[in-house]
């Protein structure tokens, strides 16, 4: 397996959530053990296209905000009603991945 081969990757997982919370606890019990600190499971709370109808833009733009969110280390995006489970999961990818994708000049 490449994640096994290379100790610096990482892997983000997207699932629909369909309005069930528990999703995530399902999602990480099929996670090897060994790599369960390099996975991440985000996703909305219901479907992506709740996102876009509750006004929060084209994907893109959602994607940038989530993005710029992550870097500035603030919830505007990821504090939405479909997004807010994520938070955990969130606390840890910021941890790992935040030095690597947004180094500090």
């Amino acid at each position: 397996m490449k994640m096994e081969r290379c100790q610096y990757r990482f892997m983000v997982l997207l699932i629909d959530f369909d309005g069930k919370q528990e999703r995530l606890t399902e999602a990480k019990a099929k996670i090897p053990a060994h790599l369960a600190d390099r996975v991440f499971i985000l996703g909305a709370l219901s479907e992506p296209e709740a996102l876009k109808q509750a006004n929060l833009r084209s994907y893109e733009e959602i994607g940038r905000a989530l993005a710029e969110d992550c870097r500035e280390g603030t919830d505007t995006i990821w504090g939405h009603d479909l997004l807010r489970h994520n938070a955990s999961e969130l606390d840890r990818l910021r941890e790992h991945v935040r030095p690597i994708l947004f180094p500090s000049n």
